[in-house]
């Protein structure tokens, strides 16, 4: 039997072994698509406490933060909500989610915690009910009193040399502008370009939404499609001043409906004086936007980010009391995979086809992302268009592998750009562990079955180049 989690976890062969430890394991991190704070990094925020970092909790405006992901472990093993995002003691709540995490057996929430407790405090036992208090007292003392478990200092034991935060338009951006003149801060923290509530036409707070992006661009109105367009252009210029390197979009589904300016804009006017608007009228504002937008971004040079397939606030009683994400959203389907493919098509038509990284939350649309990405690929790049990293619900062991062998057997894994945490913790960068330890044991599975040569200047190059070396050329870093 082997030990729990021991310094070859899920390496189950030599060869992955000797790839993970003398290659992956010390590359530097690039995590370019996640949702922590700009102003935490800047504030070089430090915790009280490990309910802080793992479970958060309600901000002064109403919403709330923290991980979903270990909500739902939580609700699932029957939690009250009082000790998920609830105000039930910190202690109280620690302990609800240890009991809950017990159960998670082969959830890869189990292996993250454990994780995290061993790269950044040393703690180098499996938490169960009988420990949690003495992990709670040493954890948090770390956490009070170690000057390197700051945020910064997480960030730099954790070798992060990049992130890619996630912000709205109307965003000022001015924790950005702070952390790029601060020299004290060596990870390089780069604003990413979110537009969807601009482009969500047939959702509540489009029209409020609108009128501030009209402000931030100082205008009292936006009265066109058009100038809708041309503010989000100025607002995507701004962002890549401050060193924007990807956009990003959470959509339904990918529409392409082109339509003429006369139609575009007279969907827009019909949102915006409180009519009720049809899929069709929606799917022409919304191509109109991805299309201009999708122009920019060839222009400036700036990854296009494409999530879609889940179905948000499936809990409708929930999603009143608690808002969107936190925790109640889940796997859609959905068959725009054609519609993706001839929105593509269309700005390859005038060479202005940005790099695009496409990510469905649906594992079965693996095969189908795997031979659209081929037909899109171009010189300016090696892996212009990725099948971007196993998101979300699919960020398991088996997502991985499934991901990474489908894109091995239709594409390049080689040229893959790697993983993302897409969270909000700052000790989630212990998933890029998990996810090269992962990717090093299917590699070398693969080698030792024969199916790839021992080459070790060649293993090196690949396992290097999808740690960090391809999102560090993919980002321009």
């Amino acid at each position: 039997m082997k030990d729990f989690m021991d310094k070859d976890f899920l390496l189950e062969t030599e060869t992955a072994k000797h790839l993970f430890h003398d290659y992956a394991e010390t590359m530097p991190l690039i995590d370019y698509h996640c949702h922590i704070s700009p102003r935490e990094i800047y504030e070089n925020r430090r915790f009280d406490n490990l309910v802080e970092v793992w479970l958060g909790g309600k901000n002064p405006d109403g919403t709330y933060f923290g991980d979903h992901y270990k909500w739902r472990v939580m609700r699932s093993n029957g939690v009250s909500e009082d000790y998920i995002t609830g105000d039930k003691p910190a202690y109280e709540r620690f302990l609800k989610f240890v009991e809950s995490l017990e159960m998670a057996i082969g959830n890869p929430m189990y292996h993250w915690c454990n994780l995290e407790l061993r790269q950044f405090f040393g703690y180098n036992k499996p938490l169960t009910m009988e420990n949690a208090e003495e992990c709670w007292n040493y954890v948090n003392e770390k956490l009070r009193n170690d000057p390197e478990l700051t945020v910064r200092g997480i960030m730099k034991k954790a070798n992060v040399a990049m992130v890619g935060t996630t912000d709205d338009p109307i965003d000022s951006l001015e924790w950005h502008e702070k952390i790029a003149a601060d020299p004290s801060i060596n990870v390089k923290v780069c604003p990413s370009f979110r537009p969807d509530k601009a482009i969500n036409i047939t959702k509540e707070g489009f029209k409020e939404y609108i009128g501030k992006l009209a402000e931030s661009v100082g205008k009292t109105s936006l009265d066109s499609a058009d100038e809708v367009i041309d503010a989000l252009i100025s607002r995507l210029e701004f962002f890549a001043k401050l060193g924007c390197r990807a956009s990003d979009h959470g959509l339904d589904y990918i529409p392409f409906r082109p339509a003429s300016k006369e139609d575009v804009n007279a969907a827009y006017k019909k949102a915006m004086n409180g009519e009720a608007v049809t899929t069709e009228e929606a799917e022409m504002y919304q191509t109109a936007v991805l299309m201009a937008l999708g122009r920019a971004y060839h222009r400036l040079n700036i990854a296009m980010q494409l999530h879609y397939s889940c179905k948000r606030n499936a809990n409708e009683r929930m999603f009143r009391l608690l808002g969107p994400d936190t925790g109640f959203d889940m796997i859609s389907q959905n068959t725009c995979g054609a519609s993706i493919a001839d929105f593509l098509s269309a700005l390859d038509l005038t060479g202005e086809c940005p790099k695009t990284i496409l990510y469905s939350l649906n594992p079965a649309d693996n095969e189908q992302l795997g031979t659209l990405i081929g037909c899109f690929q171009s010189d300016e790049i090696p892996g212009k268009i990725q099948h971007g990293a196993p998101w979300w619900f699919n960020d398991t062991k088996s997502g991985m592998e499934d991901q990474m062998k489908s894109l091995a057997n239709l594409g390049l894994l080689g040229n893959f750009i790697g993983m993302l945490t897409d969270s909000r913790s700052f000790l989630s960068y212990a998933r890029h562990d998990y996810f090269r330890r992962i990717m090093c044991n299917v590699i070398g599975t693969w080698v030792e079955n024969g199916e790839y040569p021992n080459s070790d200047a060649s293993l090196k190059k690949i396992v290097e180049g999808i740690s960090y070396n391809n999102a560090k050329r993919y980002f321009g870093l």
